[in-house]
């Protein structure tokens, strides 16, 4: 009798247990372990964005990974171009590439802070993009080599792998957009404006444009593929959604993460020169400054852009976040750019390559000075204030001060030595007092009505 009084209750809390949304009954079911080794499909649907201890996931982390590979072809193409002197096709086609990388990277950090699920098909759809970045590797130098022949722009093969990416993100898009009633108009407004870009990045393998008209038409697809997200979120809200549900504190992790990423190419680039200077005269004393300098403006780099209290201002303001989303693009570039510029310092002591120190100087000194500058301006639009300060002042003057010697005649050694000096400049000021006031103006910050 108590046997089937026993199955009698099963049966009818099975029963009920069915008729539970699944999420519900998952969580009355799930031990420890079917939750750690999760399977099948789940319903993408917009997460949490107050989670607590939300991180980066481990395949978001191997996804950064395979921009690695796409950041070090293209600063190795931007620091030969230099060498041979080929500058303005060799940084019109460095811009195109970094577009094309972090405009990918960042539409997939954003997907996945609002809608990760983690199951099967979203890895999968994950690794179609993966793919994609290695092929769009595979073709940046073609493009380099095009521009600089000044003909017909050959960008298919980087077009394909451009367009593998995007096509799977259309895909997770669309996958939102059907399981996610709350957010189906943001997820149909992204995959459509992703899949407008398309046709026109498509028209790439079909149109032999040349050089002057495919620059026109990059420029209008970019328009409209950097677009389609902040219309995408203006028409949801119109129709009474609340936009992408993106966490703040991981995005702006995710972020963080890409810059070291970015930065690492500053080591390899610093390694670069640091072989070419020594292969004749082994480790000589422009070795050691070379090498000294290249870590410590990496390092300088990576101090100053953590000063970016981005997670804490985004939980509050997220109405920062679209100026604080574009400015990163160019940030990376800059980053990525300087990379190379270390790595065209061994071409000045390399009698075959010969490069004329100014040049070399010029390469790392303009982007030290827009990174300097776009984190300054970074800064104060989170914090609502101006923030650098008259002692700021040689971290704006070192770059340009460097450039001047090098004409002058100084080495090139002692003109990075001068260059150091903008991105020191940050830490030197920070530690004399200056994180007060950047504390001070963050509380004051924090304390802004939340949008």
């Amino acid at each position: 009798m108590a046997v089937a009084c026993v199955f009698q209750c099963s049966v009818q809390y099975s029963i009920a247990v069915r008729k539970l949304p699944f999420e519900k009954a998952v969580s009355m079911t799930v031990s420890t372990g079917d939750n750690f080794y999760q399977h099948g499909l789940r319903r993408m649907r917009g997460r949490d964005p107050q989670e607590k201890n939300r991180s980066a996931s481990t395949l978001e982390l191997f996804f950064d990974l395979t921009f690695v590979t796409a950041f070090g072809v293209a600063g190795s193409e931007l620091a030969h171009g230099i060498e041979v002197g080929h500058y303005l096709p060799a940084i019109v086609s460095f811009v195109i590439a970094c577009l094309a990388i972090v405009w990918a990277w960042a539409n997939y950090a954003w997907l996945a802070s609002a809608f990760d699920n983690d199951d099967w098909l979203f890895r999968s759809l994950t690794l179609v993009q993966m793919a994609g970045v290695i092929v769009l590797a595979v073709g940046i130098p073609m493009m380099f080599q095009s521009i600089d022949h000044g003909a017909v722009l050959d960008a298919n093969v980087m077009v394909v792998g451009y367009i593998v990416m995007r096509i799977a993100l259309i895909g997770q898009w669309l996958r939102v957009a059907r399981q996610d009633p709350r957010h189906r108009v943001v997820a149909r407004g992204n995959a459509i404006g992703v899949g407008i870009a398309q046709i026109g990045w498509t028209s790439f393998l079909f149109l032999p444009l040349s050089l002057v008209p495919a620059l026109v038409c990059l420029a209008i697809f970019w328009v409209i593929d950097f677009s389609a997200p902040l219309i995408a979120e203006k028409v949801a809200r119109r129709r009474g959604e609340s936009g992408i549900p993106w966490h703040a504190h991981h995005i702006a992790e995710r972020y963080g993460l890409m810059a070291i990423i970015a930065l690492g190419e500053c080591i390899v680039g610093t390694l670069a020169a640091a072989r070419a200077i020594s292969a004749g005269s082994n480790w000589s004393f422009e070795s050691v400054v070379v090498v000294s300098v290249g870590v410590l403006i990496s390092f300088s780099l990576w101090w100053a852009y953590f000063q970016l209290p981005s997670g804490p201002v985004l939980h509050q303001r997220r109405d920062k976040a679209s100026a604080w989303i574009y400015g990163h693009i160019a940030l990376f570039t800059c980053i990525a750019a300087i990379g190379a510029g270390l790595h065209t310092v061994g071409y000045a002591y390399d009698p075959q390559a010969a490069t004329d120190p100014v040049v070399v100087i010029l390469a790392l000194a303009i982007p030290v000075f827009i990174f300097m500058l776009i984190i300054a301006s970074l800064l104060t639009w989170l914090l609502d204030a101006a923030m650098f300060t008259l002692a700021h002042l040689p971290t704006f003057l070192m770059p340009l001060a460097a450039v001047l010697l090098s004409q002058w005649g100084l080495p090139a050694w002692a003109c990075l030595l001068v260059l150091l000096c903008s991105p020191l400049t940050v830490i030197v000021v920070y530690e004399l007092g200056y994180w007060r006031k950047l504390a001070v103006t963050l509380d004051r910050a924090l304390q802004q009505p939340a949008r």
